[in-house]
Order: C-alpha cells, then structure tokens, then sequence
C-alpha cells in the first residue's frame, strides 16, 4: 500500500518558496509510492497568500493541483470539521476552522498530515516538516 498524505497551506507554502522545510516537501511529493491530496480549502488559503504576496496565484494553483488530488468539500467533511473545531478549541484556542478542514480530510482520506503549522503538534499521523 502507498503512504497518503494530505499537504496543508504551511507545507505547500513552504514547498512554493524552496525553504528547508520545503526540500522535505518535495522529497514527498517526488516520490511516486505516494499517494498526495490537498483539501479544497488550502487551495483557497495558498491562492490568497500568493496573491497577498505578489506571487504568481495561477502557478501556485497549477503545482497544487498538478501535484494532489483535490478533495472537494461537501456537507460530511463540513459537518467533521465542525465537530473537530469545536473539540480541538477546547484545548487550542486558536485552532482554525481551515485546520479542522484539513483534519476532517486527512481521516476521509486516511492520510497523514504533512505540516509545519505548530497548531498540529501531537496530533496523530502528523509529520511537521523542519
């Protein structure tokens, strides 16, 4: 069986950049035993911060979309996100609705979280990138 991961907006970012955290990204993504997928809120969250930054917004959505397959929200992952959410606030305050997507989608998916967002921190099949 190939491993699954699901890339969130810090990885791809960092991926998008070339960082350090980045080269461990792409060693991920070239491999091709690997099965990627990227929750449809990410897209939306590295569009914006393309944008936000000057970047090329059409490339970063060509990689994303060249590189994972794109899980589309519907009312299921909607409604685990929201159950996630509102469990993960009770300890991390400032836990995001788009994290709680990207948790929802990693179960669905049965797929390991591919991150360097501390929000993630000691939450199962989570790798942080460094």
């Amino acid at each position: 069986m190939n491993d699954r991961y699901i890339i969130d907006a810090y990885a791809w970012i960092e991926y998008l950049v070339g960082s350090e955290p980045g080269i461990s990204v792409r060693t991920i993504l070239e491999d091709e035993r690997n099965d990627i997928f990227t929750c449809a809120v990410t897209v939306a969250e590295v569009v914006s911060k393309t944008i936000r930054e000057g970047w090329n917004a059409e490339t970063a959505y060509d990689i994303l979309t060249g590189n994972s397959v794109i899980v589309d929200i519907d009312g299921g992952i909607s409604r685990d996100a929201g159950v996630l959410h509102a469990d993960m606030r009770k300890t991390r305050k400032d836990f995001g609705l788009s994290d709680a997507y990207v948790l929802a989608t990693s179960r669905i998916t049965e797929s390991k979280i591919l991150t360097g967002d501390p929000h993630f921190r000691d939450i199962q099949n989570t790798i942080l990138v460094k």
